[in-house]
């Protein structure tokens, strides 16, 4: 594997593992909470190692997203196209200097700080990592001079380890060291008394992508160590309110001359503007939707346009329940809780990836309905597990924010989730601070025990008594899985082609219930009419209570699920919380769309 690109993907996997406190902090430009997602969606290119460069380049742009996700990609425009060390400061500088230019209205105190940093750092010091990379015996193979400063970016990671193992310490003290600045150079960070979760995000990355090649098995202190008091929002912090959206536009402008980011000023805040293929692609903030569109449209063809409004937030969402638990709880997004849902309660959520048209992007930031329309027009989907190497971080991310924490995994039949933080655990913490469950389950059951279980945990007096409750959910909690086309699982390798064609043909439905690391056949129907009585069925007959919670999943159904569905369970069981949720898009891309779900499991814990 090249070793360059290995880096810019562990530099990824890195600062993946700390999203969730990037959104945590993010005051500024806008308290919305999205700088992470953000981050994660913009760079999710660079995970891919074997992807053509000129493609990684293209994807950049076409998935920079947010204020932080555009200034970054901006950055890495030119970053990226490192072969070598040799090549990172002159490429740094590049990219430093595309960063600044690409924002209307720049400001210190941001990511920009750190790539001014990145930038001077390594000006400073290639010519003495390169000298002493040239002594290394057998390094005189690579080349006789270091003139124009690209002859050593063929240097390998035998070579270039040695020297770097001693710069990358330095090179990541000073990077905190303008982090760290950046708590006090902006009013809203000093208010918030937090560093800029950019700045921070950029940071992490750094961190990853310097500590690969430097071939250093294990990270700097930890991140709650080196930024201690900066990582909390303060009591005394409010957000002011915005009724702003955040617009994000690819612009062909064909040869038509492009404007600046600087020319785009006046028509909304937080203007980026990058350069894209046949034109431009812009970031802005606006309170007037269509009246930006006309101006943007004055400039060629706007062949790409979203537009989100933004969540303003204030600081109780920096106060969540796991502040409250006894043990903090982790899960797999493979069950089906939305980000939003597992932040309102304070759970972790650990992606996997969905591939789709040349694009890889986590699981929980996709866009579900984008996805099962491409899958109904018969668009290859498909997922991938989080690397090794990115679960690690993710674990050690957790250890180290919250303490105790309680992984509830989706069961081992599915995926070897459980065994590679079984690995992890052994020769990575000796303090026993992560406790790792196979619950046999993903989708809804997932979703409900881990979602119970934290809500077990703001009340409970130790840890093994959550765990306890754990095991007695597991056994409690029920789900059935309602599959309108079998012809998904069977291009996915799920079921036998001839059993899929035959069901498929004869239009029946099968309906599927995993429990315990096995999913077990629970009937086949014909209809929706006959999946809602089936339902209404195993709902009289298995719903523990009078109370019980019930989460309704659904796929691209969302309609039929919430005014049909919803009702006839009401009827049945009128006291029950009901919670309506996307289907896990792993579960919805392995057995695709018209699919739902109905899991349940006791109340007590409301």
């Amino acid at each position: 594997m090249n070793t360059m690109r290995h880096a810019f993907a562990c530099g990824y996997e890195n600062l993946s593992a700390w999203s969730d406190l990037l959104d945590r902090i993010n005051v500024f430009p806008v308290a919305d909470g999205d700088t992470g997602a953000n981050l994660r969606i913009s760079l999710a290119p660079l995970r891919d190692c074997e992807t053509d460069k000129a493609q990684t380049l293209e994807l950049l742009t076409r998935c920079a997203t947010g204020n932080s996700g555009n200034i970054a990609v901006a950055f890495f425009q030119e970053f990226f196209q490192s072969e070598g060390f040799a090549d990172l400061a002159g490429n740094a500088k590049r990219g430093r200097e595309k960063a600044w230019a690409a924002l209307a209205r720049p400001q210190a105190g941001t990511m920009l700080n750190v790539f001014d940093s990145l930038a001077a750092s390594l000006s400073n010091r290639t010519d003495q990592i390169l000298r002493r990379s040239l002594s290394i015996p057998g390094a005189s193979d690579t080349g006789p001079s270091m003139a124009g400063g690209r002859s050593c970016a063929v240097l390998g990671a035998r070579d270039t380890e040695p020297s770097m193992a001693g710069v990358y310490p330095l090179l990541c003290s000073e990077l905190q060291e303008a982090v760290l600045a950046t708590s006090q150079m902006l009013p809203d960070l000093r208010q918030a008394g937090v560093v800029d979760s950019g700045a921070l995000g950029m940071y992490i990355f750094f961190e990853g992508f310097f500590r690969q090649l430097a071939g250093q098995p294990a990270a700097l202190p930890s991140i709650p160590k080196i930024f201690a008091g900066r990582l909390t929002i303060s009591a005394d912090f409010h957000a002011t309110p915005t009724d702003c959206f955040c617009v994000n536009a690819l612009i062909h402008t064909g040869d038509r001359q492009t404007a600046t980011g600087g020319e785009l000023a006046q028509l909304g805040e937080s203007v980026v503007v990058l350069p894209a293929e046949s034109g431009i692609k812009v970031h802005i903030h606006t309170s007037d939707r269509q009246q930006l569109r006309s101006h943007l449209s004055s400039l060629g063809e706007i062949v790409d346009w979203s537009d989100e409004a933004m969540d303003q937030n204030d600081s109780t969402r920096f106060t969540g329940p796991e502040e409250r638990q006894i043990v903090h709880i982790m899960t797999d997004v493979a069950g089906s809780l939305s980000r939003e849902m597992a932040r309102r309660h304070g759970i972790t959520l650990l992606d996997s990836y969905i591939l789709a048209q040349e694009q890889s992007r986590p699981e929980s930031l996709y866009d579900p309905v984008e996805i099962y329309a491409l899958m109904r027009k018969g668009v290859k989907v498909t997922t991938a597990q989080a690397s090794t190497f990115e679960r690690h971080q993710h674990y050690q991310s957790v250890c180290q924010q919250f303490g105790q924490t309680l992984y509830l995994c989706v069961g081992s039949a599915f995926t070897g989730n459980v065994d590679i933080a079984r690995r992890w655990k052994e020769g990575n913490d000796p303090t026993n601070l992560l406790e790792i469950v196979d619950t046999g389950s993903a989708s809804g059951r997932l979703g409900l025990i881990a979602l119970l279980a934290s809500r077990y945990a703001e009340h409970a007096t130790c840890v093994e008594d959550v765990i306890a409750f754990v095991y007695k959910t597991m056994t409690d909690c029920e789900e059935y899985v309602f599959i309108d086309q079998l012809r998904y699982l069977v291009a996915g390798g799920r079921v036998a082609r001839t059993k899929g064609f035959f069901a498929d043909l004869l239009h029946m439905k099968p309906v599927i219930s995993p429990v315990g690391n096995e999913v077990r056949k629970a009937g086949v129907v014909s209809s929706r009419k006959g999946q809602l009585a089936l339902a209404l069925e195993k709902l009289r007959k298995g719903a523990p209570g009078v109370a019980p919670v019930i989460m309704l999943q659904y796929s691209d159904n969302e309609k039929w699920v919430t005014e049909t569905v919803q009702p006839e369970v009401r009827q049945v069981a009128p006291m029950a919380e009901i919670l309506l949720v996307p289907l896990s898009l792993t579960s919805g891309v392995h057995m695709g769309p018209g699919t739902w779900a109905m899991a349940w499991a006791g109340g007590q814990t409301r």
